[in-house]
């Protein structure tokens, strides 16, 4: 393919990684910046994988010459002063993710500060306080559809939640796929529109866009394809607004960065595949023991399981140390284990997500053994070296050295592992996401989207990234909620805190159609339940299942299990705790507004314990809510604004009061019309 994809927004100063896409190891690929504003000097050095920093504002064309061909990619560069500001703004932009400071660098690390100035919206901040200079970044949509014999694309844009600007004030800034051989003389741009002759457009035409006010948004993305005989719409056409698809005719119109609409449904639960199903001894293999655990996970009500790592590793149980990475571990089973065990799941209508793990691999990686202080060999530059010849890692791991991926062998390999697992799994959930170059997972996604649209894309970026919604990711680990539960939890913030926390998903910069996974623990954190106590527990389970986004359980927090990695205590499962998780998630099952794309209202409300309780509401076509939770030890009466029915749809009680509602951890009432 070697085109290096779509065209790119990024700052003065910013790093841009620039890669020819689907490689061949063996071909020489020259890279050149073949238009530049007059007073730019910047330039690329002669590698296949090349970093590029602007020197000064306006449009770029950089282009890569390959064995066969030409290819251009435009890059939009704005003022260095308009680079994204506040919370959410790491520093290093685009290409830099993934370098570890190493030698053989491979694009940025975990966001980091820069002298106070900010890149690719990270979510370190994000806790409802805004921070830096500026006014932060504001947000855009597109959208198309099809009229007479045009494609009109359409911007939707907002302002950064404390913006004194007026989003009429905001610009829009379009730039047309180098791939699709639509040019700007083809098309008709307006304040806030992109029109398209439909007889301009071969097998596709993507638009791209970013809203620009003080800074400029997260880019959004739309294509316009040409539908063969077998997909043409003859019913008038088709809309799906949150399916991201519309079709008309011989056209459809995709939203490219909008999350699968049965992503956006499920509730989540994290297996650790060692421990999960251990006191199972009479299973052949470890695949056979999950399987036969599926029955009470159908039971349970989730519909969608991550795995933690199922390949080849080097003996430590989670996994995440890699020594192959086209193989099933061999503790496990074998690659006919694994898809049975898929098979048997998806019987039962529930997803798999295979967690994927590309920044590293094993010591024990045979490349890396072979490579290990010894510069002739074939596999040395897979990997980042620091001066002192030991491999580049992060946070002094001993067990794992960091893949280097400017080597297009690296590259290669990697995404063979990604066509390979793609083939039995229906998503990824991405490990250390923050740590691999943006221009890897654009790669990736459209490679994997071609084929299947559906296929999920789940990222753990720890702060979170705004820009990794941008042609990356569908869902994102929504770490700033995760801090505020455990603050919460432990009293060091008021209850009313997580909604700033939710908040801070726009002023971070995310998109309005950026979803989120939620979460109280997973295998690399302590037990909510341990490190916060039993009340606090409930309340916080009660706010995954009620705010807006994708609930996601880690095996055994049903049960009131203690250890993080330990096999699981089935034996001593606590009734009480599974109960409240068994009335969760049918409550989300049973009201659709209490979920990714409810509306969360802000509501007056008083309590005896003001700190220790919050209230919000929830509305959609479904009808519309009042949640309450208490993390404090001791029930509560909380008065609100609103008249409701009284029984709570947690319990099936009445929680009315004389002074409002009784309120022991969670209360969902409906709103009486």
């Amino acid at each position: 393919m070697d085109h290096p994809g779509p065209p790119q927004f990024i700052a003065v100063g910013d790093s841009l990684q620039l890669a020819p896409r689907d490689p061949d190891p063996e071909a020489e690929y020259e890279w050149t910046i073949s238009e530049a504003p007059l007073a730019s000097e910047a330039s690329v050095g002669d590698e296949a994988v090349e970093q590029f920093v602007p020197d000064v504002p306006g449009r770029y064309t950089a282009t890569l010459r390959t064995p066969s061909d030409r290819f251009d990619l435009t890059i939009r560069v704005f003022p260095s002063d308009r680079r994204p500001t506040g919370e959410g703004s790491g520093a290093g932009r685009s290409g830099m993710s993934g370098y570890s400071g190493m030698s053989g660098q491979s694009g940025s690390a975990r966001p980091f500060e820069s002298g106070g100035v900010s890149g690719s919206g990270s979510g370190s901040a994000a806790l409802g306080q805004s921070s830096g200079d500026g006014e932060g970044r504001p947000r855009i949509r597109l959208d198309g559809e099809i009229v007479g014999d045009e494609a009109v694309i359409t911007a939707t844009v907002k302002t950064h939640p404390d913006s004194e600007r007026d989003a009429s004030e905001l610009d829009v800034e379009f730039l047309l796929d180098d791939r699709d051989g639509v040019t700007e003389s083809d098309v008709t741009i307006g304040d806030r529109e992109l029109r398209i002759p439909l007889d301009a457009i071969g097998d596709e035409a993507r638009v791209h866009a970013v809203a620009v006010g003080d800074s400029y948004s997260v880019a959004d993305a739309v294509s316009v394809d040409r539908l063969g005989d077998e997909q043409i719409a003859t019913d008038g056409g088709v809309a799906a607004a949150d399916g991201g698809v519309a079709a008309t005719g011989n056209f459809a119109v995709h939203r490219l960065n909008e999350p699968p609409q049965w992503g956006k449904e499920v509730t989540l639960y994290e297996i650790y595949v060692r421990g999960f199903a251990a006191d199972d001894d009479e299973a052949e293999t470890t695949f056979e023991a999950l399987e036969k655990r599926l029955d009470y996970l159908e039971e349970l009500g989730v519909d969608c399981l991550w795995l933690t790592p199922v390949l080849q590793h080097d003996g430590a149980p989670h996994g995440y140390n890699i020594t192959d990475f086209l193989s099933i571990a061999d503790d496990l089973g074998d690659r006919e284990d694994y898809e049975a065990f898929v098979d048997a799941a998806h019987d039962r209508g529930m997803s798999i997500l295979f967690d994927l793990v590309m920044n590293h691999s094993a010591r024990d990686h045979p490349y890396f053994q072979d490579a290990y202080q010894n510069p002739a060999s074939e596999y040395y530059d897979w990997y980042e070296w620091q001066d002192s010849g030991e491999p580049g890692t992060y946070f002094d791991w001993e067990f794992i050295a960091n893949f280097d991926f400017t080597n297009l062998e690296v590259r290669q390999h990697l995404l063979q592992a990604v066509d390979t697992w793609a083939e039995v799994a229906d998503g990824f959930r991405c490990d250390m996401a923050w740590a691999v170059p943006e221009s890897f997972w654009k790669e990736m996604r459209e490679r994997l989207k071609s084929k299947d649209p559906e296929f999920l894309l789940l990222d753990e970026t720890i702060p979170y990234i705004a820009d990794f919604h941008e042609g990356m990711f569908d869902i994102h680990f929504d770490t700033t909620l995760y801090f505020t539960l455990r603050q919460v939890g432990n009293g060091h913030q008021p209850a009313e805190a997580i909604l700033d926390a939710v908040e801070g998903r726009k002023r971070s910069g995310f998109p309005d159609h950026a979803a989120f996974m939620l979460y109280l623990e997973n295998h690399d954190e302590t037990r909510y339940l341990v490190e916060c106590g039993d009340e606090a527990t409930k309340a916080a389970a009660g706010a995954l299942f009620t705010l807006p986004g994708i609930p996601m359980l880690y095996g055994g927090q049903e049960l009131g299990q203690r250890g993080k990695r330990d096999h699981l205590a089935w034996d001593h499962a606590r009734d009480e705790i599974r109960s409240h998780y068994d009335n969760l998630i049918k409550l989300k099952e049973n009201h659709p507004s209490l979920g990714q794309n409810g509306e969360l209202l802000q509501i007056n409300y008083e309590a005896d314990d003001q700190d220790s309780v919050v209230a919000f509401g929830r509305k959609s076509d479904d009808g519309e809510y009042v949640v309450l939770l208490n993390f404090g030890e001791e029930t509560t009466t909380v008065g609100i604004d609103k008249t409701v029915d009284a029984t709570d749809l947690v319990s099936g009680d009445s929680v009315a009061a004389e002074d409002g509602l009784t309120v022991d951890d969670v209360v969902v009432v409906e709103v009486d019309e």
